[in-house]
């Protein structure tokens, strides 16, 4: 295991990453998916609740298509934020870090999967690896979340569409015809679920791990924007990102 590298630092520069809006729509969506999971399991496969009761008394399936519903509109509304945010944000936020449009896009790519995935030696020695914001690996996979929200949105608003009676979800009732119908659409809906659920698992692996072996506030920024650079890895690589871009770049 690579050494932690703030057991060796001298002089930390504090580096502003994260905005607050990029932080309030990361947690927001984190709150959403999860609240859209559980939800979503329910709904597929109701529990038997046994109660003398009568079933219009307890609601119970109607409030969880109500939560469902709920966290829905904020994770269709949190995400046309992003897409908002990505052109307006510092250079961290911006899209070219998450699609790859360049050579050295795919160059990062490798290095990050030699180092993070093979964790490949160099002469006997671990490799480091220094992106301020996301690296090239993260922020492709980043982008296939963002098509992974779109099929969301366009399967559960299709989905939505026929019990509505808001315009809105009304926009998207020519979406289970393009899938040949509610029961594939449904399909399509409940696979992309488990995919959110994969890259949770992944995301917060990754997000410890990065924090335990670089020190860097990696867990932390999260909350307060800030990651703690060593200032002569700042100064070398504070160019570094998976898109070349100028010096006066946001």
């Amino acid at each position: 295991m690579m050494a932690h590298k703030y057991l060796h630092i001298h002089k930390l520069r504090r580096v502003y990453v994260w905005e607050l809006p990029v932080r309030i729509y990361h947690w927001m969506n984190a709150l959403a998916i999860v609240a859209l999971i559980i939800t979503g399991f329910y709904i597929s496969n109701p529990l038997a609740l046994l109660s003398r009761n009568d079933a219009s008394h307890q609601y119970i399936m109607g409030w969880f298509r109500y939560i469902h519903f709920a966290a829905a509109y904020i994770f269709f509304f949190n995400f046309i934020f992003r897409l908002y945010w990505g052109f307006v944000g510092n250079r961290y936020a911006n899209w070219k870090q998450f699609i790859p449009t360049s050579k050295r896009f795919f160059e990062e790519m490798w290095a990050v999967f030699k180092i993070d995935i093979l964790m490949l030696k160099k002469d006997g020695k671990e490799q480091d690896h220094l992106s301020v914001g996301h690296n090239a690996m993260a922020g492709f996979i980043y982008f296939l979340t963002f098509l992974a929200f779109l099929i969301q949105c366009l399967t559960g608003f299709g989905l939505y569409a026929s019990m509505s009676s808001w315009w809105l979800p009304k926009l998207f009732a020519w979406v289970p015809a393009m899938f040949g119908g509610d029961i594939f659409t449904r399909q399509i809906h409940h696979w992309s679920m488990w995919f959110f659920i994969l890259f949770a698992v992944i995301h917060v692996y990754l997000v410890f791990y990065h924090d335990y072996v670089e020190g860097r506030g990696e867990i932390s920024s999260m909350g307060g924007g800030w990651k703690f650079i060593e200032d002569e890895m700042f100064e070398k690589n504070m160019h570094q990102t998976p898109n070349p871009e100028k010096k006066d770049d946001k």
